[in-house]
C-alpha cells in the first residue's frame, strides 16, 4: 500500500549491539564502587552519583566538556547504569544528548534496553518526528507493541505517510496489528480526506482476518459521506441500528451536513429523530453542521430560524456557531441581521475574533459600505495583529469597488508587518489594476508573483489577457496563453472569456481558439452555442473543414443542435456521410 523505508529494511538485517569503548578510556564500573561489600551501600553510593550526574547535566549548558572529568570513575557504557540515568533524568530530550555525547566521544552503540527506554518516552510524549530521526540514527527495532504505539502516534502528529510505511511494514514481518491502531490509521485518513486509502485499508482488514467494531463502521459511514455517496452511508447506518449498535455522533453529524448539501432536507428531521431516540442528544456542533449547510446552500434563512429556535430552546450559540450565522446572513446581503447578531455575540460577553471581524467586513464590502467597513478595520487593528485573511479581505473589496490606489497602499505595508502575500493578494490587485485599464502594474504584479515562487493561478491570467485582447494585442496574448501552459495553470470559465476565443480565431490563432474551446467541453464548462456556430463560421470561410468537424462533435457532446443556417454552411454530406457523429 505504501512504499517501506529504507532504514526499516535494513533494521531487519541489523546485528545485535554491540558496545565499543575507547581503549585508551579506562572506566571504573560503579556496581564494583561501594563502602565495604555491603550490596546497600554499593546500592546507595550509585544512586548518589545517578544523581549528581542528572543535576550536572541539567545545570550546566555545556556538560558535555566536562562530565568525564567531573566522573572519572564512571563507565558510561555500561548499559544497566546509563538507564538508571536516563529513568532518573526523566527528560527524553536531555536522555537523547547524552546518547549522542556517547557515540560521538566513544563510537558508543546503545543495548537495546535503552533504545527502548528512550523511544518508548519519545512515543509516549507524541514527539513523532524525534522518534523518527532516533530511528534512524540508532538503527533500533523496536518491538511489535511499541511500534503500534508508534503507529498510533505518528497519525497524531498528522504523518500518515510515515505511519502506513510503519504499519505495512510490521505485517510484511507477520505481524498483525491489533484493531485499536487499523482505527486509528482508518480516523487519521478520513481527517485528511485520502478515502481512496480507506477503502484500501479496510480491504485489507478484512483479508487479514481483523474483526471490525463499532468504531470501523462510524468511520466508514464517514468515508461514504466524503466520497458523496450518501445512500451507501445512509444504509450502513441503518444495518447497524438494525444489528442493535449505534454509530458514534460523529457519523451522524457527518450525514446531516451531506444530506443538507444533497438538498435532501427532508432526511435530517428523521435523523435527528433517530439521534435522540438512540440516546444521542444532538448537541451545538450538530446544529453547527445544519446551519453551515444551510448557509453554503443559500438557505440562509432556514439557517437563522434553527438559529433563533436554539436560542428559544436554551441552547447557547458559541462564537463559532455566530461567525457561521454572520457570515452567512452577508453573503445574501443581510447586513442588518448580521450586524444584530454581532452586537447580541458581544453583550453575552462573547469577544469576536480575527474571523468574526473578517466575516463583517466581507459584509459591509459586499452591500458597498466603504466607511463602515474601514472603520470596522481600524477598530480590529487595536484589538488584534493584522493577519493575511484581514489584508485580502480588505485588498480584495477595495479592488472591487474602484479604490485600487488604498488597496495598493495595505499590499506595500504587508513586508512591514511580516505578513507574507500569497496568489490571492496578487489576484485581488491584478484585477482590480485590470479593471482601472492600468496593465502595466498588472503586469509587474503577475512577474512578481512568479519571481517569488508563488504558484499563478488562472486568476492571475484571465483578467490580464481580457485586458490584452480589448487593446489588441494579440501576440501578447498567444505569450501569455503558453505561458499558462507552461506553468501548468488550468482555465477555468471566469479566465476563459468566450469572446477571446472568437476574437483569437478571427485573427488567425484558430488552433488556440479550438483549443480552449475543447478545453472548455473536457472539463464540463458550457459555452454558448453561439460560440460555437461562430467558430465554425471563421473555420468554414478558412477552408478548415476538418476542424469545423471537430468542433461540431465537442457540440454534441454538449447536447446542442446545429442550426439549419449552419448545417447548409458545413455541409449536408457531412452529416449524411456520418463524419459527425
Amino acid at each position: 500500500m505504501a512504499r517501506t523505508p529504507s532504514y526499516f529494511t535494513k533494521l531487519l538485517r541489523r546485528p545485535s549491539p554491540k558496545i565499543i569503548q575507547n581503549p585508551n578510556q579506562q572506566f571504573r564500573d560503579i556496581r564494583n564502587t561501594g563502602c565495604g561489600n555491603d550490596s546497600q551501600d554499593k546500592s546507595q553510593h550509585s544512586s548518589e552519583i545517578v544523581k549528581e550526574i542528572c543535576g550536572t547535566i541539567r545545570s550546566k549548558p555545556r556538560w558535555e566538556n566536562t562530565l568525564l572529568s567531573d566522573f572519572s570513575g564512571v563507565n558510561f557504557s555500561d548499559s544497566t547504569f546509563l538507564n538508571q540515568v536516563l529513568l532518573h533524568q526523566n527528560n527524553v530530550f536531555l536522555s537523547i544528548r547524552l546518547l549522542y555525547w556517547l557515540r560521538s566521544t566513544f563510537e558508543y552503540s546503545p543495548a537495546q534496553s535503552t533504545c527502548s527506554l528512550i523511544f518508548n518516552a519519545l512515543v509516549q510524549d507524541n514527539a513523532a518526528k524525534a522518534a523518527k530521526s532516533f530511528l534512524q540514527f540508532t538503527q533500533f527495532v523496536p518491538e511489535p507493541a511499541a511500534l503500534e504505539s508508534y503507529v498510533r502516534c505518528l497519525c497524531e502528529s498528522r504523518m500518515i505517510e510515515d505511519a502506513l510505511q510503519v504499519f505495512d511494514e510490521m505485517k510484511k514481518t507477520g505481524v498483525c496489528p491489533s484493531l485499536e491502531t487499523w482505527n486509528c490509521l482508518l480516523l487519521s485518513l478520513i481527517k485528511e480526506g485520502y478515502t481512496d486509502l480507506v477503502w484500501e485499508l479496510y480491504r485489507d482488514m478484512i483479508e487479514s482476518g481483523v474483526v471490525t467494531d463499532l468504531d470501523t463502521l462510524s468511520y466508514l459511514i464517514q468515508a461514504f459521506c466524503l466520497d458523496k455517496n450518501i445512500t451507501e452511508g445512509y444504509q450502513l447506518l441503518r444495518q447497524v441500528l438494525n444489528d442493535g449498535y449505534v454509530p458514534h455522533k460523529s457519523a451522524f453529524d457527518k450525514l446531516l451536513f451531506e444530506f443538507i448539501l444533497d438538498q435532501k432536507h427532508d432526511r435530517v428531521p428523521a435523523l435527528l429523530h433517530i439521534m435522540i431516540a438512540k440516546g444521542i442528544k444532538p448537541d451545538l456542533y450538530t446544529y453547527q453542521q445544519i446551519i453551515h449547510g444551510l448557509c453554503l446552500t443559500r438557505m440562509q434563512r432556514e439557517g437563522l430560524f434553527i438559529f433563533n429556535d436554539l436560542k428559544n430552546r436554551g441552547y447557547a450559540p458559541d462564537k463559532i456557531m455566530y461567525t457561521t450565522m454572520i457570515h452567512g446572513l452577508c453573503k445574501m446581503k443581510w447586513i442588518k441581521d448580521a450586524r444584530k447578531l454581532w452586537f447580541e455575540m458581544i453583550q453575552k460577553g462573547i469577544e469576536p475574533n480575527q474571523y468574526t471581524y473578517n466575516t463583517l467586513l466581507y459584509g459591509y464590502f459586499r452591500i458597498g459600505d466603504i466607511t463602515k467597513a474601514q472603520n470596522l478595520y481600524k477598530e480590529m487593528k487595536t484589538d488584534y495583529k493584522e493577519t493575511l485573511i484581514a489584508y485580502n479581505t480588505m485588498i480584495n473589496g477595495l479592488c472591487s469597488h474602484g479604490m485600487t490606489t488604498e488597496a495598493f497602499q495595505l499590499f506595500k505595508q504587508m513586508d512591514s508587518q511580516n505578513v507574507c502575500k500569497d496568489v490571492i493578494t496578487y489576484n485581488s490587485l491584478i484585477r482590480g489594476f485590470c479593471k482601472e485599464g492600468k496593465l502595466t502594474e498588472s503586469l509587474t504584479l503577475l512577474r512578481e508573483l512568479v519571481d517569488r515562487g508563488l504558484q499563478p493561478s488562472c486568476s492571475s491570467y484571465g483578467p490580464i489577457i481580457g485586458k490584452l485582447y480589448e487593446l489588441g494585442l494579440i501576440d501578447e496574448v498567444k505569450i501569455l496563453w503558453n505561458e499558462m501552459q507552461d506553468k501548468n495553470v488550468e482555465p477555468v470559465s471566469v479566465c476563459i472569456d468566450e469572446n477571446i476565443i472568437i476574437g483569437l480565431s478571427k485573427k488567425g490563432c484558430i488552433e488556440t481558439g479550438v483549443y480552449w474551446l475543447a478545453y472548455m467541453v473536457k472539463n464540463r464548462l458550457v459555452p454558448k452555442q453561439r460560440t460555437f456556430e461562430k467558430l465554425v463560421a471563421i473555420l468554414s470561410q478558412r477552408d478548415k473543414l476538418d476542424v469545423g468537424l471537430s468542433v461540431f462533435g465537442h457540440m454534441f457532446k454538449i447536447g446542442y443542435t446545429p442550426s439549419s443556417r449552419l448545417k447548409d454552411m458545413i455541409g449536408a454530406n457531412s452529416f449524411d456521410s456520418g463524419l459527425i457523429v
